[in-house]
């Protein structure tokens, strides 16, 4: 037989098709025709004329691409507009824009911490979370999920440098973290606290401006949050914000700031586009949450088991991954599409729909959503 060196990668082929866990590339269309309840485009500002004509506009001043790494070229005077009003906004003195929210979240966790640290993950945060705890070096303690007392036993078994990191809103069940209780453990314990608000800005606090300004904590001693471009913005990138002297630090630590090419000017254009649209028109956060609990009480109402929003997800239980599977395909089908999430993306092993809220959607568009869902069913 002649030498394979993949052929191991059938194994794990086969493996997944038996559990249900196949995943796909599906294309989508310039005009899909479905109703969009799987995306992040909290605010609906992705196709918004005015963000499209500011990433445009970034486009044919600055070029494609950024041209290089933010510290050799690839750094524009767009980039320091972006960051100095992504900052202001949320309530912090300083942000540094990457091209991810997965590569902020890796610079914040790795960069501020280290051998002989240690991190204190939530045992639900993001997959860039838990493999920013893996790249560290530092040694991390998974906690339960939402347990600011297991944070705090955590903190003190340890007694050294010290970080706390938990989403703001998770993004499987779209239940908030307990912030207050959090940062008051932190400041207690002496360790500093790294909240990922991907899913609060543009959703939470007053008129969007994130979670922790919605817990009276933006800004706060030995606090950093990161967030993505990509989500409420409708653009790409991501950024983290904190103290000045933590930014200047990931500047000369982070790697994946360091070695990563800039974001490009198109994507910068479109998140000052959204975010400055956001500020003429604050009630798109509040209706942004209306539609979820619109979701929410008329998915409950239909006799299907969902977790209370806290901000724009809504999550709805599935009896398997294979049964998930089914189910979105046959919402896709009768024109909604919505989000399947199955292990390892769910670390608890229950497989979800996962619907998202957007400001953008009517009261017939919600009740075309319910029906579909509830009508596609595969409990009944």
């Amino acid at each position: 037989m002649p030498f394979d060196p993949f052929d191991w990668i059938d194994t794990e082929a086969r493996r997944r098709a038996d559990a249900g866990l196949v995943r796909t590339l599906r294309p989508r269309p310039l005009a899909s025709g479905l109703l969009d309840l799987a995306s992040n485009d909290y605010l609906g500002l992705t196709r918004h004329p005015d963000v499209t004509a500011a990433a445009a506009e970034a486009a044919r001043a600055w070029g494609a691409g950024a041209t290089g790494s933010r510290l050799v070229t690839g750094s524009t005077a767009l980039h320091a507009e972006l960051e100095s009003e992504l900052a202001e906004f949320c309530g912090f003195e300083a942000a540094l824009v990457l091209s991810s929210g997965y590569a902020a979240n890796l610079a914040a966790v790795t960069a501020l911490t280290g051998h002989g640290s240690l991190i204190v993950s939530d045992a639900g945060n993001h997959a860039s979370i838990v493999d920013g705890c893996r790249l560290s070096r530092a040694g991390t303690a998974v906690v339960p999920h939402a347990d600011p007392e297991a944070v705090r036993k955590a903190l003190q078994a340890h007694g050294g440098r010290a970080l706390a990191v938990t989403d703001s809103v998770f993004s499987v069940d779209g239940d908030a973290a307990p912030l207050p209780e959090l940062a008051g453990v932190c400041r207690a314990e002496g360790a500093a606290l790294l909240v990922d608000d991907a899913h609060g800005l543009g959703v939470l606090g007053d008129g969007g401006r994130g979670a922790l300004a919605a817990a009276g904590l933006a800004g706060g001693d030995g606090i950093v949050t990161t967030l993505t471009l990509s989500k409420s913005l409708g653009s790409q990138g991501g950024a983290v914000l904190g103290p000045a002297r933590v930014i200047e630090h990931l500047v000369n630590t982070a790697r994946t700031f360091i070695f990563d090419t800039g974001l490009a000017p198109a994507a910068v254009g479109a998140a000052l586009g959204s975010l400055r649209l956001l500020r003429r028109e604050p009630e798109r956060a509040t209706r942004a949450r209306a539609v979820a609990s619109a979701l929410y009480e008329q998915l409950t109402a239909a006799g299907l088991t969902a977790v209370r929003p806290d901000a724009a997800v809504v999550s709805v239980r599935a009896p398997s991954a294979d049964a998930a599977v089914r189910w979105a395909a046959d919402c896709r089908a009768a024109g909604i599409a919505v989000g399947c999430f199955r292990p390892p993306s769910v670390p608890d092993g229950v497989s979800r729909l996962r619907l998202t809220a957007r400001a953008d959607l009517t009261e017939e568009q919600i009740a075309t959503a319910v029906s579909v869902v509830r009508r596609t069913s595969p409990v009944g």
